[in-house]
């Protein structure tokens, strides 16, 4: 994109005005949690003064109208993953509730003793500790795939770990402290050829590159709003119909019910059968704006600015002396992690800090990965659309001065 073009899109997030320190905002941590621009903070306000009710059920106007926005969402966010209907659209938290929910009620229906749940060693705790609560409530095994130093996925005995015992298989698509983006499509083939179910953790993907999960052909695909535009708390998962029809529901209550008695309750069909409770209406909202926002702009410029800012990063990393970057995958999205040597991440985050600059330091909810290279944490660098190199001019400035300031 063009330095106007990103200047545009910059002014459309009120955020990046801000000082920190009397300098102007630097932020690059997207990766944890992205800005939001203008016209989702719109939608958001519009339907809490405008349109704020429940949805479903009620018969009132505000409730009607409330209910065909809320639908609406689903069937923009059907559309923006490619996905078949949009009642295999659920409506979570976030990617970590999305993962939750599969964990128990997959695990419930599919997953008996002695059965393995296959994940990768580059997960985040999001996409290992469910899988870990179902094996230990199952009484089945979790399985690892390792990585190696560049941060790749070590397949070598992938047929073996992929065998008759293996129920599912959960891993990222892009790995939120390494940047490496995965072989999903292969990986998931070999699984299918087994028939083994696909989950894909989706949140470090879904803000940087175009996803069609009828392409892909996973089983389950997990993302989050707030990665990508979006507010918070809200999130969404993907489930091919077949396995949501025979899932047992992950919580009770509201929406999730057809009917009840003291008796029996007949659960409530496709979707609302995993949305129990009240939704966060004004998330669901302003995540389909969100994806009106990045669709307007096009996630394959988007993709392709991100990867400018990236190269630009390592190249200039590269040129500091004594810094180790942790993340050289061949094929990698817009996340850089790394260390100036000798110097805490924490130390230098702070620091960093005092610059405007907002980065993440420790071990970004990855504590496999950073006990794989021996080290306390690393300082994470996460591009989105709004960032530009002057971003990582000013990142660079202020890593000499730590350098400085440590002698």
């Amino acid at each position: 994109m063009t330095s106007s073009e990103i200047a545009f899109i910059r002014q459309q997030f009120p955020i990046l005005q801000k000082e920190v320190y009397g300098k102007p905002l630097t932020y690059l941590d997207s990766g944890a949690s992205s800005q939001k621009p203008q016209t989702v903070i719109d939608c958001i306000n519009d339907y809490y003064t405008l349109q704020n009710t429940n949805i479903h059920r009620g018969s009132h106007f505000l409730a009607n109208e409330a209910t065909e926005s809320f639908e609406a969402a689903r069937e923009i966010t059907r559309n923006f993953i490619n996905a078949k209907n949009s009642f295999e659209i659920i409506f979570t938290k976030g990617t970590t509730d999305s993962i939750n929910l599969v964990a128990f009620s997959f695990a419930e229906s599919f997953v008996n003793e002695g059965d393995e749940i296959l994940i990768t060693a580059m997960e985040h705790h999001a996409n290992i500790v469910p899988w870990q609560m179902a094996c230990q409530r199952k009484k089945a095994n979790l399985r690892v795939i390792p990585i190696d130093e560049n941060g790749e996925l070590i397949l070598d005995n992938i047929d073996e770990l992929l065998n008759e015992r293996t129920r599912l298989f959960a891993f990222t698509q892009v790995s939120n402290v390494l940047g490496t983006v995965n072989p999903v499509e292969v990986l998931i083939e070999k699984a299918h050829k087994k028939n083994i179910p696909v989950l894909l953790d989706g949140a470090q993907a879904v803000p940087h590159v175009s996803v069609d999960v009828q392409k892909l052909d996973c089983d389950f695909y997990c993302f989050s709003g707030h990665k990508m535009y979006a507010p918070m708390g809200v999130g969404v998962l993907y489930g091919k119909e077949e396995f949501l029809n025979k899932m047992v529901p992950y919580q009770g209550g509201g929406e999730m019910i057809k009917d009840v008695t003291f008796e029996k309750t007949t659960y409530n069909e496709l979707p609302y059968k995993f949305e129990a409770g009240t939704p966060n209406v004004g998330g669901v909202l302003g995540l389909a704006r969100a994806i009106s926002f990045m669709t307007g702009i096009g996630i394959e410029k988007i993709a392709a600015h991100e990867n400018e800012l990236l190269k630009y990063a390592t190249k200039e990393l590269h040129d500091l002396e004594d810094v180790t970057i942790y993340g050289n995958a061949r094929k990698k999205a817009g996340v850089i992690s790394f260390l100036l040597n000798g110097i805490h991440p924490f130390d230098a985050g702070t620091i960093i800090d005092h610059f405007g600059i907002a980065v993440r330091t420790g071990h970004h909810c990855a504590q496999p990965i950073m006990d794989f290279y021996n080290i306390p944490g690393t300082i994470r660098a996460s591009f989105a659309v709004y960032n530009n190199f002057e971003d990582i001019d000013r990142l660079i400035a202020a890593l000499k001065q730590v350098k400085v300031m440590f002698g």
